[in-house]
């Protein structure tokens, strides 16, 4: 059982640090005096950025335990500041935003299995979307794989955490931790884990602002978070900002706190604490059965380190290990193991990686991989062979390896002909609403799932066998950003990724369906065919084609007739080559904070046929955060322009209409100083839709300046997507012209009816719709409307930048009739 659960802790580590970790001597020192702390905190909070990184930092490199953050989701229901992804593909960039935050204040990271499904007001409806006793099973696997001392949760479990997903996540915090200790609870884990009592569960309380003020409650403990650590040359603050800022999808860039800070920890369950936030925990070796050896070594190791030769150190850390290796084998000693070898590294200046000589291969291709090692010291290192896991390959070498000489390997390898894809293991099977699908016990919460294509290194350092396994790790050289490290990809023989999400049929006229066929492998050939209902037909209906150059990319179109009545369906790529059939298409995220991400995700697309009219066709389009409106406004065929700062500057006379994206007076600085000229676009008679935005806004812009007469934005929000919605005014032309709106048009919306509502606006202002979510007041500011001079304005919280792009039929009808009024 132990040795499983160190197993699972191995390739977390070896997965986040592909490259080996270069440490400077303040932080092989610092690591050093960690190794004589064997305490360990769990901190339990709901989303990437909801942590508390100064809090992390603390705990990492000031009290050195052994530190992680759970975080229930991945963030997936969150805007996109950065790019147009939305839903399990933000998620995925979130989630490396938090492994690249953790690079740099220390914890480790997991998640449990629930989706982000957007706000939630009530810890009731999250527990229910999510489904209770599948995420308190997630939480209780956590604390029994990790084996914390202390828990800490970042909200409180009631309406003080702002965010039902928030409240949630302090109410797990604190049935999981009872429910680890009880065997009765969830016993499919102990054949893998054990139970585990945690001495107590603290809440890190804020209040409004998240601002650090001693709390009302009795029972909490002054914690100072803001030293500064002479050996890293930063405070925990400073560390803590570079960190948040990792949060780049969020806009969460930080500045540099310097100074005292004081956070509290308020006493939720199990033992009191009334000094210190690990009172009665023994933090030393002390707690493990022949430690005070341990102690000892570990001291005279601190003591004798020499920054200017840290090779000195290590046939001491190499005894050092022997001696653990001796001890009862737990999660304490095997981790401590497992810091040790990481300082014998670092102590010896060995650096060794294996870089394929492309980025992708596909099962069963022949591929070429470098090995590269180098010693800089004198420490007496051989390498003694290395394996690739999950590849027939075995090299026994016995090279003694000299001070500074790099020895560079080369190898062919044959990739094995069942090797599984790339793919983010929670995205491998279709799961519900609130909960990812993840069969495999040992997989869940992991942050990503270790490569199956590995190199095991086997070194013998100083008399003493040791091995080390890191993933096939590709490298190139970009001009301008210098050396840079890409994930191996394994990528089907061909993928097919059709064009667009959805495609929306305003009318009986075809549409061309454009599909991306692109080789894994060289001399890839084949047939695509669409999988369509039978009142559904392209044209023609299949495609022969031929590749011969791997990565070789082909655009092919099929004309696709839709049915004539209103429908809705699910276009399925297949491809069919001599050796099977394919129906993945790919999808590559990249930006320079995170790893390229590829993942393959199903080749397929909705389509729908609308009964929808429409009157206008020119629109002009100020593009927000993240918006993928435009693309779908001209699926229904009106002629879309993109407005930049340039083109704000010219005639906006030509255009029906002028619609700003979600948050675009937050992201783009310039709108302002055309703020007048939108407004006298409208006078002069043009119609102006303002999608939500945030009440923060920059320069002397004001919330009352963003229409024609004033109005203000709130934190409104109908989180239910099923909530009645209510029309205030049924013969309005909004709900009339072109296409008469029912209560019909409201089915099928996700995540959301609508956001950031507006709370106060002029009585010149029309409210045309009422809604709420469940024991809540109605709110009428989801859609505004007003006459100004000979045109029209329209601000919306609506969450069309969501419902347009999934293809729901009613928002499309819905905006039609927004852009179209006057017309």
């Amino acid at each position: 059982m132990k040795k499983i659960q160190f197993l699972a802790l191995t390739l977390i580590h070896f997965f986040a640090s592909a490259q080996t970790k270069q440490m400077n001597t303040g932080e092989i020192l610092q690591n050093i005096k960690r190794l004589n702390v064997v305490g360990s905190a769990l901190y339990i909070a709901a989303h990437p950025d909801d942590e508390n990184t100064v809090f992390l930092s603390y705990l990492s490199k000031e009290r050195m335990v052994r530190t992680a953050y759970l975080s229930m989701t991945r963030g997936d229901g969150g805007q996109n500041l950065i790019g147009p992804e939305q839903s399990e593909l933000i998620g995925l960039i979130r989630t490396h935003e938090l492994l690249e935050a953790r690079k740099v204040d220390g914890p480790e990271q997991y998640f449990t299995r629930a989706n982000d499904f957007g706000f939630s007001k009530t810890t009731e409806e999250a527990l229910a979307t999510w489904g209770k006793d599948d995420v308190l099973a997630d939480v209780v696997w956590r604390i029994r794989k990790f084996q914390p001392d202390i828990i800490v949760a970042r909200f409180p479990p009631d309406s003080r955490a702002g965010h039902g997903h928030h409240s949630a996540s302090g109410l797990m915090a604190e049935e999981a931790f009872h429910a680890a200790a009880d065997p009765t609870k969830f016993p499919e884990q102990l054949k893998f884990v054990p139970v585990w009592q945690a001495k107590r569960v603290v809440w890190n309380s804020f209040t409004p602002g998240f601002s650090n003020t001693e709390p009302k409650e009795a029972d909490f403990i002054r914690v100072n978070i803001g030293n500064f650590n002479p050996l890293l040359g930063k405070s925990y603050t400073e560390i803590a900002a570079e960190s948040r800022s990792m949060h780049k999808s969020q806009g969460f860039g930080s500045a540099k706190n310097r100074g005292k800070r004081s956070d509290f920890a308020v006493h939720k369950a199990g033992e009191k604490a009334t000094n210190d936030l690990f009172d009665g925990i023994d933090l030393s070796w002390g707690r493990i059965q022949g430690g005070a050896e341990i102690t000892a070594m570990i001291s005279n190791i601190a003591k004798n380190f020499q920054a200017e030769k840290p090779s000195n150190s290590v046939a001491d850390l190499v005894k050092l290990y022997e001696a653990i290796e001796k001890l009862e084998s737990n999660i304490i000693t095997e981790t401590k193991k497992k810091e040790v070898a990481e300082l014998i590294l670092a102590c010896s200046g060995l650096w060794f990686e294996a870089n394929p000589a492309e980025f992708a291969t596909s099962p069963n291709e022949k591929i070429k991989v470098n090995a590269n090692i180098v010693k800089r010291s004198d420490a007496n290192i051989s390498l003694d062979k290395i394996v690739f896991q999950g590849i027939e390959k075995d090299s026994s070498l016995n090279n003694n390896l000299k001070n500074n000489e790099i020895l560079n390997l080369s190898f062919n390898v044959q990739i094995p002909k069942n090797q599984a894809i790339t793919q983010p293991y929670w995205l491998n099977e279709k799961g519900k609403l609130g909960m990812y699908r993840v069969d495999d016990q040992q997989l869940r919460g992991l942050p990503m799932k270790n490569p199956d294509l590995q190199a095991t290194f086997h070194f013998t350092i100083e008399n003493k066998a040791f091995s080390f396994t890191k993933p096939l790790v590709y490298k190139f050289v970009e001009p301008s950003d210098g050396e840079i490290y890409r994930p191996f990809e394994v990528r089907p023989e061909v993928t097919a990724t059709i064009a667009e999400k959805v495609y929306a049929f305003a009318d009986n006229s075809p549409k061309d369906i454009e599909i991306a066929i692109k080789a894994g492998l060289a001399n890839v050939k084949g047939t695509l065919k669409l999988d369509l209902p039978k009142d559904w037909r392209s044209e023609p209906t299949s495609i022969d084609f031929e590749l011969k150059d791997k990565h070789q990319e082909k655009q092919v179109f099929f004309k696709l007739f839709p049915s004539k009545n209103a429908s809705e369906i699910t276009i399925k790529a297949v491809v069919e080559t001599p050796n099977g059939k394919y129906n993945r298409g790919i999808k590559t995220i990249a930006y320079k904070h995170i790893p390229t991400i590829t993942l393959f995700p199903e080749a397929e697309a909705k389509a729908i046929r609308l009964d929808l009219k429409k009157s206008g066709s020119k629109i002009g389009y100020i593009a927000g955060a993240g918006d993928d409106v435009p693309k779908a406004l001209t699926q229904i065929g009106y002629s879309v322009s993109m407005l930049t700062e340039k083109e704000l500057g010219e005639n906006l006379n030509t255009f029906d209409a002028i619609v700003v994206g979600v948050r675009a007076y937050n992201t783009e600085d310039y709108l302002k100083n055309y703020q007048q000229k939108l407004m006298d676009y409208v006078a002069n008679g043009g119609t102006m839709v303002l999608q939500y935005q945030t009440n923060t806004f920059i320069g002397t812009l004001k919330l009352k300046d963003l229409g024609p007469y004033p109005f203000g934005i709130s934190r409104d929000r109908v989180s239910e997507e099923n909530a009645e919605v209510r029309f205030l005014q049924a013969n309005h032309p909004l709900l009339n012209t072109p296409n008469k709106i029912t209560s019909k048009d409201f089915e099928g919306w996700i995540q959301e009816r609508g956001l950031y509502f507006a709370d106060i606006w002029s009585d010149k202002y029309a409210t045309i719709l009422s809604m709420n979510d469940t024991n809540e007041t109605a709110k009428e500011g989801s859609l505004l409307y007003a006459q100004h001079g000979k045109g029209h304005y329209v601000f919306t919280g609506l969450s069309f930048f969501r419902e347009l792009p999934a293809g729901v039929a009613g928002a499309y009808r819905l905006f039609a009739n927004i852009v179209s009024v006057g017309k």
